[in-house]
């Protein structure tokens, strides 16, 4: 026999799902910290300046949560995370294509590989809705990132044939 769930019960907002991506990007953050100590000085205040404004960012949203639990507003349920199939599909996706980006990134480069995912993640997230829109942002975004980190800060991300390529012309 299914359980019955009390008014209060029902009315409350599961958040466990929620915490899953900042509790990650704490941790992912300390350890982005813990690596730049040889850096260069000018690497350190732009990582710390980041990473503090999504550390206390975060801090507020936990914040927001205890509260919310101590009113009764809120618990930390994951059902939000897994119960809707047709999103989780997605977020596979997504987490293959993540991990895809890691893999392929040092043979086809870094705008290459922004490029298709960039245009892959929208496609699927949209649905395949606005494709002409979806590639030409992508494009423009791998292209900024480009100019951006590689020719301006002259960032040493991997070269692919599209970096290779603009060496030669420039």
């Amino acid at each position: 026999m299914a359980q019955e769930s009390t008014p209060l019960e029902s009315k409350r907002k599961r958040i466990g799902g929620d915490l899953v991506i900042p509790l990650a990007a704490v941790a992912f953050t300390i350890y982005y910290f813990s690596t730049i100590i040889d850096s260069p000085w000018t690497a350190q205040v732009s990582a710390f300046f980041v990473g503090t404004i999504l550390i206390v960012l975060i801090g507020i949203l936990g914040v927001r949560s205890v509260i919310a639990l101590k009113k009764g507003e809120a618990d930390l349920g994951m059902e939000t995370l897994l119960a809707s199939r047709a999103y989780l599909s997605r977020r596979l996706g997504l987490l293959a294509l993540t991990v895809g980006f890691i893999f392929v990134v040092d043979w086809a480069g870094f705008t290459l590989t922004t490029f298709v995912f960039l245009a892959t993640a929208m496609l699927l997230l949209s649905e395949g809705r606005n494709r002409r829109f979806i590639l030409f942002l992508s494009a423009m975004l791998a292209l900024a990132g480009y100019l951006l980190f590689i020719l301006a800060f002259e960032t040493r991300f991997p070269a692919g044939p599209f970096e290779n390529l603009m060496k030669q012309v420039l």
